[in-house]
C-alpha cells in the first residue's frame, strides 16, 4: 500500500482520505480548506498528495515524502 493522503468530493464537502482507509481523517466545506489541510498534513507525514476533482479523477499530484522519481535539473 502506498503512502498517500486523497482529497475526495464528500456528501458535506470535501474529504482528506488516508490512502487504503474507508472513513475521512478531515471533511472541509471547500476543495481549498481541504487541500490545504492535506498539504499539511502530508508534509507532516512524508506521503503524496492526491487532489481528486468533482468527477473523482486526480486532477493533480504532489509529493512530500522520498520520491522514487525525483525532477531533474
Amino acid at each position: 500500500m502506498s503512502k498517500s493522503h486523497h482529497i475526495v468530493p464528500h456528501k458535506d464537502g470535501w474529504a482528506i482520505k488516508r490512502s487504503g482507509s474507508e472513513r475521512a481523517s478531515h471533511v472541509c466545506g471547500t476543495q481549498k480548506e481541504a487541500i490545504n489541510k492535506g498539504r499539511s498534513i502530508s508534509r507532516n507525514q512524508g506521503t503524496e498528495l492526491v487532489i481528486h476533482g468533482k468527477d473523482g479523477r486526480i486532477r493533480e499530484r504532489d509529493s512530500h515524502g522520498n520520491d522514487n522519481f525525483p525532477p531533474r535539473g
